[in-house]
């Protein structure tokens, strides 16, 4: 798993085009204030059943941490496959995103997804210092 995590005044994303043809053709625009920006790759031995819990652990322990750092209380998860490594299955990357999304909720977050299977036009807002930027490979 590869993560780019920002903290971020404001993050918006519009689709582009679709990229999976087993996924509907979506139109959606949306955005999300004073967040943390998680940029995923999840790699294709993150999914090997000896492996996933501990990176989905990781993942989940690192967003709430950059979180807790600005005490943010939003996140937005973006599958992002450009970050270097073998890609996962689209349905493992989709199935580990939504588990994501559901934990954080489950504590508190607002989580909102951008739309899987699908290239999205963005505006990234962060914040200056470091720590607003933070590389994780798990």
């Amino acid at each position: 798993m590869k993560l780019l995590t920002f903290q971020a005044r404001r993050f918006w994303w519009k689709t582009h085009s679709r990229t999976l043809e087993e996924v509907d053709e979506l139109d959606v625009e949306d955005e999300l204030c004073e967040a943390v920006v998680v940029f995923l790759h999840a790699e294709a031995r993150d999914a090997d059943d000896d492996r996933r819990p501990a990176v989905f652990k990781k993942t989940l322990k690192h967003v709430k941490w950059l979180a807790n750092k600005r005490e943010l209380k939003a996140v937005v998860l973006h599958s992002f496959t450009h970050l270097g490594g073998e890609g996962g299955e689209p349905e493992f990357a989709a199935s580990f995103i939504e588990e994501l999304a559901e934990r954080l909720r489950a504590t508190g977050y607002e989580v909102k997804t951008t739309p899987f299977g699908h290239f999205c036009q963005w505006s990234l807002d962060v914040y200056g210092e470091s720590l607003a930027k933070v590389w994780k490979e798990i």
